[in-house]
Formats: structure tokens, sequence, C-alpha cells
């Protein structure tokens, strides 16, 4: 039986591997060798420049870095202090509002569409770096996770703060951010997975190549109309995720303990 787990956990880390594989494979291999699987294929970086020589790759990722530290850095400010709330004063109403921020979980943000993006029409924020990030720049999950944290803080060191005379946002600053870093960087990286790779908002509400993002610029460079090989399309993939699984592997130590924390608290 234990055998068999052992077989089955291979199985599915091969087939979720697999495509990232053949990706790297076509991308350093000329396009004789997509699907012509040989050890003494040549190597190449031509690809790699095609791919970028071919679409404004560099404004893309501008654009895209833009949005992801605009969207961090408002969740951020804007999670700390509510799950501070949360976690530590009382005040009525607290777990009845907490519940209803909760239940921003439950909702999908494809089901928002329309209503967003009527609203950004208003304000005059399409086509914008601000109208793509807007709609997040608060997130239920990320109050969730510090809260968690914060409530794991013994509260001596906050009596200890307070004894020394240290105001509220002191306490937050120097006692509660500080034992919570790993959190933050388990959370940076969601966040910044999720708004790298996000697409169906930024179609809908991007017109220009000013604000694009890669997701978006990636599905134009690979529509059909463009005639672009296959080695040259996952060369393009490659460099648009590279950045996050360079992310994933600095910091997946802290990733995985972060969540467990919070799972288990």
């Amino acid at each position: 039986m234990r055998g068999l787990e052992i077989a089955g956990a291979w199985l599915l880390g091969i087939l979720w591997v697999a495509p990232l594989l053949y990706a790297v494979w076509t991308a350093f291999h000329p396009a004789a060798y997509a699907t012509h699987f040989s050890l003494f294929a040549p190597l190449t970086l031509h690809n790699f420049v095609q791919a970028w020589n071919a679409a404004p790759f560099a404004r893309y990722f501008l654009n895209t870095t833009l949005l992801v530290s605009l969207v961090l850095v408002a969740q951020f400010v804007l999670c700390t202090p509510a799950a501070f709330a949360f976690a530590r004063l009382e005040f009525p109403g607290r777990d009845t509002l907490f519940a209803i921020v909760l239940l921003q979980l439950m909702v999908m943000p494809d089901v928002l569409l329309v209503g967003n993006y009527h609203i950004l029409s208003q304000l005059g924020l399409v086509d914008t770096i601000l109208g793509i990030a807007l709609p997040y720049l608060g997130s239920a999950f990320g109050i969730f996770l510090l809260r968690q944290t914060f409530r794991t803080v013994p509260q001596e060191l906050d009596d200890a703060a307070r004894l020394e005379g240290c105001t509220l946002l002191a306490r937050l600053w120097r006692v509660y951010v500080p034992l919570a870093r790993p959190t933050y960087i388990a959370y940076g990286l969601v966040s910044v997975s999720y708004h790298w790779n996000n697409f169906l908002w930024p179609l809908v509400i991007t017109n220009s190549v000013s604000t694009r993002p890669l997701t978006v610029g990636l599905a134009v460079f690979s529509s059909v109309e463009q005639g672009i090989d296959w080695s040259i399309i996952t060369a393009a993939t490659l460099m648009t995720s590279a950045p996050l699984l360079l992310a994933f592997l600095l910091f997946q130590r802290q990733f995985v303990q972060s969540f467990m924390r919070a799972g288990i608290r």
C-alpha cells in the first residue's frame, strides 16, 4: 500500500511538471526539435531573442511590475491595521464584521467584472494601471492570514510595549509586524503570483500597450494571426513566468511554514 502511494505521488508529480519540462526543451532548441527529442539536439537562445524583439515585452514587464507592486503595497497597508483590529482590539460587532469580511472569499472576482468596469468607466480609470489594481487593493484573505498570525503573538509582549509608552500604532509596528514577517513574505508571494498571472480582468479593462500586462500581452503575442512558431511562444512563456518561479524557489520555506501556522491556529 505504501508503495502504491509513493508511485501515485511520483506519477502526479511527473504529470504536473511535464508541461514545464516540454516548454523548457522547446524554448532552448530550434523549431525542428519541438517534437523531436534527441540528446544531440543543439541548444540555442535564438528563440528568446526573437520573442523579445517580436513584441514590447519590456513595456509589459514594466506594466506588470507596477501593477503587482501597487497592489501589494496597498494590501499590506490596508490589511495590517484591519487584521490587528480583529485580532487584538475589543469593539462591538467585531466577530460579525470579521464574518462579513470573510464573505468576500466566497465571491468569485469574475462575477464582479461588469459592475467593476461600469464603476471604473465612470471614474475615468479604464485602460490605466490604477484601474486594473483598484478592485484588488483590499483583500479578505490577507486580513484573515495576518489576523491568524497576530493572534499568536504573546500578550506579554504587547503589555510590555504598552508599559514602555508605545502607542497603538507603535505596538503594531514594533511588535506585531516584525513577528509576522514570514506571513508577509508568504502572502506577498500569493498576491504577486495571482496578479502576475491574472488575465481576464486586465483583458477587459485595458486597450493599449501602455497599460497591458504580461498575461494579456502574451495572449496577443501568441495569437494565430501572429504566425509565430511554438518554440518562440514557449520561450516567451518562460520569460514571463521565470520571475515567479525564482521567487518561489527563494522563499518556499517561509511560504509553506506560514500557511501551516495559519491553518493550525
